[in-house]
């Protein structure tokens, strides 16, 4: 692996700015070679050096080097301090919390520690007196006095120094124990990366100036490193010793309190949490999302596989002369022939007056039964209705004659339709979503919620389910749940076997997803399918007036039932989560402008229209900035979910041909009828119902594609006309069937969370038990609080 790709890889997420510019300086070098070359184009190639004037080369490129290591010893110095000073904080309080467990200890000066350490080398001792406050504090004194920043040797009294140890704890004090565990572990992380912060940018330092000597005919590198960089505090041996005793003074900590001396224990303890932050912090919410969608669609496939690993051999199957391989495939195809026998059937009887609604009924019945088995991907299925548009001739002109359109107007008409803005906005969304999870924002934001949030088990779920349903309404509820899974894995890891609390959290953590899928316009696509069906589209500020307080009062609520149903013991050990301390950068600043700058103008674009026209040409804005600008490259945006995006163009394409063909007017005639005499809140619990039980058993999106256009026009043709009214209750609804794990994205990712030996957190029993009464409770909210809201509108 080149170096640069194991930079990239193994540094510390948050301090990439802060390593050494390693690419930036071998383009000086690639530079220097190519000004030489061009200078020296007569010269015999291999007789001369590859830059002669190599006293140039020097004076242009140890600047370069200057001015990284002065970046990073202002880096590692601010850092170090900071950290330095939460481990003597975390010392000063350990021994108060000391003295008022053990006072009969308290004032011995020299105290026998039942504190067994195993030694580092075989002259060292195995037994460690323990020491007053006053006699710690000066080892540790004795220990940093000749560590000034800049010495070039380190004291000769360093080596005598010894590691301050405390008082074995016992069992009866867990409520102190798992608050100096959490701190211990922080600070051992924190110290472990500053350590590998140091030895990466050294070997940084190593192979960029034997790269530089070997291209220049120079030799920099020894006299450079050994009397420049080692000089520097990061680097000198003192610092170094300093580092190392301060790890040793906190495995020395933690094997007192958690490990019953064990200082092996402590060790093999601590490295094992280190490794579990290492997997965190290198996760990537897309790369995380784009790897569940892979292992979903994979499973088939390991199956398969296994299959044949057993047997030996491929199981085939022939299905109308065509041999296929595997059961399941047959399966499918007779699944698919099934559907197209019914819509061979609904092609061939007269159930409407004009074959255009005939067609378009067949085509609206064999689409909803291939989204609803899912015999082929949602997606395929939506690349079919355009194609089956045109073939069945269901579209008729607007000019009020009602014509059916040839074969080429259809074709003009309905891909004319599909680009709609609406999914324009929905690649504003992804763009905004994109730049917050790669450059870090959307996970600092959330870290420094959860770091408030402490250890009680009751607000650290609902903490998570707020950070949950938040990240729903800026980076979908698709990729949310996938961050939130991530950022739980400490604690996830850290807690007892069989702990209820693990399938509470991950639980809560789905649900609000759900709930969060309602909270604003980008979070899901039923609600850009949703937008497509009110006229006039409703604005941001209206969507937010909305859907807010019914998130928040639907989390509360959840938040109650999955504290009722699981009863989390309330001294279950919880791993603290760190928040990222670093300010945000430049660029994470520019991209949160720019955020918040689009999300303003969508929420004024109806004061905007004459200018702006459409809340689609506003999503242009971080589409341009963004990639334009180079933040977003080609390969963000070759990892959109286009599956979405084309499902949501086969939606629209869908609805304008049930629209167009006159079949929608004639459904929502029927259901007019069976609703007449209703009021609208009557009507709006009919449809929450029935979109209730439909998006229980579907996707979300497709039963928002299937019943949002009847649901629009049934509310065009009520003598009180309210189609924004029931869209919008419908919509959100969609977003709130979440009582089995095939309902929505959020849930299958829950289901599939599996521990370290592979078993699962969730079974279909904790869905029907939490997410059925979940889903209940959200269809009360949005027919009490969510129709309140929405009369206040004028909805």
């Amino acid at each position: 692996m080149k170096f640069s790709h194991s930079l990239q890889f193994n540094s510390v997420p948050d301090w990439q700015d802060y390593y050494i510019a390693y690419s930036n300086l071998k383009k000086i070098i690639y530079q220097l070679e190519k000004i030489a070359t061009q200078t020296e184009p007569n010269d015999d190639l291999e007789s001369r050096s590859l830059i002669g004037e190599s006293g140039r080369a020097t004076n242009v490129f140890i600047p370069a080097l200057d001015k990284e290591l002065s970046k990073i010893t202002t880096f590692f110095t601010r850092t170090e301090a900071g950290i330095q000073g939460e481990l003597n904080l975390l010392v000063s309080d350990l021994e108060q919390c000391e003295r008022s467990l053990f006072p009969e200890a308290s004032n011995n000066m020299f105290r026998p520690s039942r504190l067994s350490l195993a030694p580092t080398n075989p002259n060292r001792v195995s037994v460690i007196k323990e020491q007053s406050s006053k006699q710690r504090q000066s080892v540790l004194s004795l220990a940093w006095e000749d560590g000034a920043p800049g010495s070039a040797e380190a004291s000769p009294r360093m080596e005598e120094a010894r590691i301050p140890t405390f008082k074995v704890w016992t069992d009866s004090h867990p409520d102190q124990v798992q608050r100096f565990r959490t701190r211990i572990v922080s600070l051992f992380v924190q110290f472990s990366e500053l350590k590998g912060y140091i030895d990466l940018n050294m070997t940084g330092f190593r192979k960029i100036l034997k790269k530089f000597d070997k291209i220049t005919n120079n030799d920099l590198k020894d006299k450079y490193i050994n009397t420049v960089v080692k000089e520097s505090y990061p680097f000198n041996s003192i610092t170094k010793r300093k580092i190392n005793h301060a790890v040793e003074q906190l495995q020395s900590m933690y094997a007192a309190i958690c490990c019953n001396g064990d200082m092996e224990a402590a060790e093999v303890d601590l490295r094992s949490h280190l490794r579990e932050h290492i997997v965190w912090e290198r996760n990537t919410v897309w790369r995380d999302m784009m790897s569940m969608e892979r292992k979903v669609t994979a499973a088939g496939v390991r199956q398969e596989a296994t299959q044949q690993a057993i047997t030996g051999r491929k199981r085939r199957s022939s299905v109308l002369g065509v041999t296929v391989p595997t059961s399941s495939t047959s399966v499918n195809v007779w699944a698919i022939l099934a559907c197209l026998i019914v819509f061979i059937v609904l092609l061939s009887i007269r159930i409407f007056d004009a074959p255009e609604k005939q067609n378009c009924f067949a085509l609206l019945i064999f689409v909803s039964l291939l989204w609803a088995t899912e015999v082929i991907p949602l997606f395929v299925t939506a690349l079919v209705i355009p194609m089956l548009v045109v073939f069945l001739r269901v579209l008729r002109s607007d000019d009020g004659h009602f014509t059916r359109l040839t074969a080429q107007q259809a074709t003009q008409r309905i891909f004319g339709t599909m680009f709609s803005p609406v999914i324009m906005l929905l690649l504003g969304g992804f763009s905004i979503a994109a730049a917050l999870s790669k450059y870090n924002i959307a996970k600092a934001l959330a870290t420094w919620v959860l770091s408030k949030a402490g250890t009680k088990p009751s607000t650290v779920l609902l903490a998570n389910m707020i950070v949950a349903t938040v990240a729903s309404m800026w980076i979908s509820n698709v990729a949310a749940p996938v961050l939130c899974f991530s950022l739980i894995q400490p604690i996830l890891r850290t807690l007892p076997a069989n702990s209820p609390f693990a399938s509470c959290l991950i639980m809560g953590i789905a649900l609000a997803s759900n709930i969060g899928g309602m909270a604003s316009p980008i979070s899901s696509p039923q609600n850009i399918i949703a937008i497509d069906n009110m006229n006039p589209h409703p604005s941001w500020a209206e969507w937010f007036f909305i859907t807010i307080p019914i998130c928040l009062v639907g989390d509360l609520l959840v938040w109650g039932l999955l504290l009722w149903n699981y009863k989390p013991p309330t001294n279950t050990p919880i791993n603290y989560i760190r928040a990222n301390r670093e300010p945000f950068s430049r660029t994470q600043i520019f991209i949160i402008s720019v955020t918040v700058l689009t999300i303003i103008l969508w929420c004024v674009e109806s004061q905007l229209a004459d200018v702006v026209g459409d809340m689609g040409i506003i999503a242009i804005i971080p589409l341009v900035v963004f990639f334009g600008t180079g933040l977003l490259t080609k390969e963000d945006f070759n990892n959109f979910l286009w599956t979405v995006i084309i499902l949501a163009m086969g939606g629209i394409a869908l609805g304008k041909a049930v629209e167009s063909s006159g079949l929608l007017h004639t459904i929502a005639d029927h259901i007019r009828i069976l609703v007449d005499g209703l009021s609208p809140w009557k009507i709006l619990v009919v449809f929450c119902s029935l979109v209730l039980v439909i998006a229980t058993f579907i996707s979300h999106t497709v039963g928002a594609l299937i019943i949002l256009p009847i649901v629009a026009e049934v509310g065009n043709s009520l003598p009180d006309p309210r189609p924004r009214l029931l869209v919008m209750g419908a919509a959100l609804m969609c977003s709130g069937a979440m009582g089995l794990p095939v309902s929505g994205f959020p849930n299958m990712n829950a289901i599939m969370l599996e521990n370290e030996t592979g078993v699962r957190y969730l079974n279909t029993r904790d869905f029907l038990k939490n997410g059925v009464p979940g889903s209940f409770l959200i269809m009360l909210i949005v027919i009490s609080l969510g129709y309140g809201l929405m009369l206040i509108l004028g909805y």
